[in-house]
């Protein structure tokens, strides 16, 4: 086999899908959780990266921790996997944008994805951060294994009869 043709076939592997897919929900999860607990120190951070305006920013610290929460639950578990990514991965486009926008202002902000206490941001947040979002990519197209929705999905048929 050609190593070309190897490689897109480890690439596209739905098992490799699946892995990025549980350690990306288990990484929302975590990160959700504690932005849940601290709300304010989160609200804090989102007022640091100066992409929201101060009357949204209260909104989105209370909101976007149980997007997160949700959509990693969900990702977890199989159930709309491809929703829960693709709602993910716009997060963490719009979470990149900001890391690059402020790293080229200098801005010295923590992420403030695991706590508030973190250090600055840096290139290689960026680099962590875009790799999560190409495993999120991968999720969406490749994902096909081991999903609760499949196996207890009903038909409308099969109650009927």
């Amino acid at each position: 086999m050609k190593p070309a043709a190897l490689f897109y076939k480890i690439a596209t592997n739905c098992y490799l899908a699946l892995l990025f897919r549980l350690y990306i929900a288990g990484i929302f999860v975590y990160a959700g959780i504690y932005k849940i607990s601290y709300t304010a120190e989160f609200a804090e951070t989102i007022a640091g990266y100066q992409m929201v305006p101060y009357w949204g920013v209260n909104f989105l610290a209370a909101i976007l921790p149980w997007i997160e929460l949700i959509c990693g639950i969900l990702l977890a578990a199989g159930v709309r996997a491809r929703a829960a990514a693709c709602i993910l991965g716009a997060l963490m486009a719009v979470f990149t944008v900001g890391i690059a926008w402020n790293l080229i202002l200098d801005s010295p902000i923590g992420c403030g994805c695991f706590s508030s206490v973190e250090e600055a941001i840096s290139w290689r947040t960026l680099v962590r951060d875009s790799l999560w979002l190409a495993m999120i990519v991968h999720i969406f197209f490749f994902d096909k294994a081991f999903h609760l929705e499949k196996k207890y999905a009903f038909r409308l048929e099969e109650i009927q009869s």
